[in-house]
């Protein structure tokens, strides 16, 4: 493979972090989850409910969703790695999972004011997410082909940091044209173009059928460079399918370093699921923050992640993965204690005047930290997991990679759910947050900086 060839797939690779990306930057966190959860506890106070406890349900509702999404890719990530490498084909199955998230996310345009929909909406998100989810696992598998042990991390880190830009430009064009603020305006002023109707919030709807159209586009360039190496296709059964994995699971378990690794990542990274999912679920429910703002937010967050991911890709390569984690999840257990300790009125024990700006610069800052750190961890872990892949079957690992973390992904939204109603308090419901992240940084002492693969 000549140098220009293989640089060509590298970028062919790394547009599928961006074309994926406002799934979670538009759809997850910024702009569709808040509008979701503004919805939904409009909808529970029509049906009765105080304001409060409309708003812990609303939450509620989105992290049990999250929940069940979360244990679906959890328990099938492993066996479709699997199925991938013992059938030598992985591209077919990222196509079908591709399409059918594009699918699903055109749908989210149906979610209306009023809460029509709502339910219907909620199974087709999180639908959209779990395809969306296993198509990325399968294309995590592709990173070892892609450099030397070596590079990988800067590659990771690269293919991360360009993600992110993709969805601080997805943001831009959502905030600046579609999202529509009380006034019916967006951010700069103007009325949602081609006729949208703000009155019935189609500008923010947009957002589902605008995250659909950039990835059927964007992953073009992937699906027409990208290759896999001419091979015989097999046709394996699904008990000796499960049979591998099985072997594969065991071989593992006598691999303290990996078992370290994958144990600790489960713990660190539910816990930044989270904390992405809630982000602005809580500017929402507890600073109330408009969209425009959440998007704001979002923008901050999305280019210090492009910023710190590509510097922790440089730094990845350099001092090794393991030193990028570390760092990255203490810098998000202070996110997180801050977000439990902040509200309107307070900032720990800090009684705010009303009006104060103190909660909403301190978000926007938490907001820098969360993105950035949140994208230097995944390229790290990402990278962490190939130096400890085995290279026959790297999907079946990064399947299994997939597992834990998801494997408690019903974990941190069951708790958050569960502190949320025992105490009816939107922050101290991340409480479990903060725990997860030290169980996960505790659970990493065994884990080798080299990984365990010559």
């Amino acid at each position: 493979m000549t140098d220009n060839t293989r640089k060509k797939r590298i970028w062919a690779w790394m547009f599928f972090d961006w074309a994926q990306q406002p799934y979670a930057t538009l759809g997850l966190t910024f702009i569709f989850a808040p509008y979701f959860a503004a919805v939904a506890a409009d909808w529970f106070l029509a049906q009765g409910l105080q304001d409060k406890a409309a708003r812990a349900s609303a939450q509620g509702l989105w992290s049990s969703a999250q929940t069940v999404a979360g244990l679906a890719i959890a328990f099938s990530a492993p066996f479709l790695g699997a199925w991938a490498d013992s059938t030598g084909r992985r591209l077919p199955w990222i196509r079908g999972f591709t399409a059918l998230a594009i699918l699903c996310a055109a749908f989210l345009w149906n979610l209306q004011p009023d809460g029509t929909g709502l339910m219907l909406v909620l199974v087709l998100f999180w639908t959209g997410f779990f395809f969306s989810e296993s198509a990325f696992n399968l294309n995590n598998a592709l990173l070892p082909s892609l450099g030397t042990r070596d590079e990988v991390g800067r590659i990771s880190g690269g293919a991360t940091a360009f993600g992110y830009w993709g969805g601080v430009l997805s943001l831009f064009i959502i905030l600046l044209l579609f999202a529509e603020n009380d006034t019916g305006k967006t951010l700069i002023g103007l009325s949602p173009p081609f006729g949208l109707d703000p009155e019935t919030r189609e500008g923010t709807r947009f957002t589902g059928p605008f995250i659909a159209l950039w990835f059927a586009l964007f992953t073009l360039p992937y699906f027409l460079i990208i290759r896999e190496p001419a091979s015989v296709t097999k046709r394996p059964s699904v008990r000796a399918v499960l049979g591998d994995l099985a072997r594969s699971i065991r071989a593992i378990s006598k691999r303290p370093s990996c078992a370290s690794f994958l144990m600790g990542s489960m713990f660190y990274r539910d816990a930044l699921s989270a904390l992405y999912a809630y982000g602005g679920v809580y500017a929402v429910l507890v600073l109330d923050w408009t969209t425009p703002q959440v998007g704001v937010f979002g923008i901050i967050a999305a280019i210090a992640a492009a910023l710190i991911s590509w510097i922790g890709g440089i730094a990845d390569q350099r001092f090794g993965p393991k030193p990028v984690i570390v760092i990255s999840v203490w810098a998000l257990i202070v996110v997180s204690s801050v977000v439990v300790g902040m509200s309107r009125d307070h900032l720990f024990l800090l009684s705010l005047p009303e009006g104060s700006l103190i909660p909403d610069i301190t978000f926007y800052i938490c907001g820098a930290t969360m993105g950035g750190a949140g994208g230097a961890l995944y390229s790290a872990s990402r990278s962490m997991m190939v130096r400890h892949a085995d290279p026959d079957r790297p999907a079946e690992t990064f399947g299994l990679f997939a597992l834990t973390g998801k494997a408690t992904a019903f974990l941190a939204p069951a708790l958050i759910t569960l502190f949320t109603l025992m105490t009816q308090s939107t922050q101290l419901g991340f409480l479990p947050v903060i725990a997860l992240f030290l169980v996960g940084l505790f659970l990493l002492r065994w884990t080798q900086p080299e990984g365990d693969i010559a």
